[in-house]
């Protein structure tokens, strides 16, 4: 007898995404399935498409349907929906309402690479088909446009600021609006009004993450973004120096104290890869991030390398992400932005964890 829809939607029921913890049909991920005499094609809509174990999770559900008494063909099409704060469409506010995802990227002090990271983090997301979007709030230091290869390139009109665009990332920053060597001598409202400006009055258009390069520190910047908008989540930057692993610490006390949920940690600067014999240097130390995250019960994010390509790509306005696509840096950005996502859509479905289960379990029965 040919297998009936109920039995496909039964099988496929058995399939739990790893992270979510819930089965793929609750979590409406199953579209457009047909049947055709023994032939079952479906879509599998993941909530990111920067989702880590895509393969497996491809074979897991194919292997469900493929299973079953009837099937003589599947056929699984890949797609990705991200979804917001909301479960959905787009928010997570009205200031920026085309935008489902806005993540800050802090740390507590200066140094530790927070552009560096914000900025490989975001091109990492567009790499794997995500929309999206970076804004500098440094507005002291505004470091982005040079990283990203821009000079001064979008100018305000009456219908809005139009987005400028560099290597499929819609970027905005104050430092298009400043000339060589100017400072900005602002007191907290003028800070205030500044990102608001940049959130409300930006051509964002359609993005599945905002990357939010923060300043360094504890300051105005920080405290207006997270009263402008309701952050998705933050992600804290340090390096494996005690003192830096200290300054983290003030990072996670003012984002706790603003209510900003916290994604995980990342550590920068984790290790020197000698180019000569291959083996990895730990010149700050290592392992201080991961110290960090279990100290205040966050997710360790993963390690990023000390590269002089990263260094010189960021001096050149070519991220290494670009520039060297498949350099042992470019992995390690790809690994966290994926990891990263993963806690994003763990987030979204109104947990704070995953609830620990069999990768991929199908029990029987």
């Amino acid at each position: 007898m040919p297998v009936t829809e109920a039995e496909v939607m039964q099988a496929l029921s058995r399939v739990k995404d790893p992270e979510l913890g819930r089965d793929v049909v609750s979590l409406g991920m199953i579209k457009d399935l047909k049947l055709q005499g023994g032939q079952v094609d479906f879509t599998l809509e993941l909530t990111t498409p920067a989702c880590p174990v895509t393969d497996q999770f491809k074979e897991a559900v194919h292997d469900a349907v493929a299973s079953l008494p009837g099937v003589t063909g599947v056929t699984v099409a890949l797609a990705a929906q991200v979804r917001g704060a909301s479960g959905g469409g787009p928010g997570p506010g009205a200031l920026v309402p085309g935008v489902r995802n806005i993540i800050a990227v802090g740390s507590g002090k200066g140094g530790v690479g927070k552009s560096t990271v914000a900025v490989n983090l975001a091109l990492a997301l567009h790499k794997t088909g995500a929309s999206v979007g970076l804004l500098d709030a440094d507005i002291y230091g505004p470091n982005v446009p040079t990283m990203m290869g821009l000079d001064h390139p979008v100018q305000p009109s009456g219908q809005g600021i139009p987005v400028a665009e560099s290597y499929g990332i819609k970027v905005m920053s104050m430092g298009f609006f400043l000339a060589e060597g100017q400072a900005v001598v602002w007191r907290g409202p003028m800070i205030h009004g500044a990102i608001q400006q940049m959130l409300r009055d930006v051509e964002w258009g359609d993005l599945d993450y905002l990357i939010v390069d923060l300043p360094p520190g504890t300051g105005d910047a920080s405290l207006s973004l997270a009263q402008l908008v309701p952050l998705t989540g933050a992600v804290v930057v340090v390096t494996p120096s005690q003192v830096a692993l200290e300054d983290g610490a003030k990072a996670i006390a003012m984002l706790s104290k603003l209510n900003v949920p916290i994604l995980g940690i990342v550590e920068n600067m984790s290790y020197f890869l000698c180019p000569h014999c291959q083996q990895p240097v730990d010149i700050f130390g290592r392992g201080g991030g991961q110290k960090v995250a279990q100290r205040y019960g966050l997710d360790f994010l993963g390690e990023l390398p000390l590269d002089p390509t990263v260094r010189i790509g960021g001096d050149d306005g070519v991220p290494v992400l670009i520039g060297t696509p498949d350099s042992p840096a470019t992995q390690s950005f790809l690994a966290v932005a994926r990891t990263l996502a993963g806690k994003v859509s763990v987030h979204n479905m109104g947990r704070d964890q995953a609830i620990p289960i069999t990768l991929f379990s199908t029990p029987k029965g």
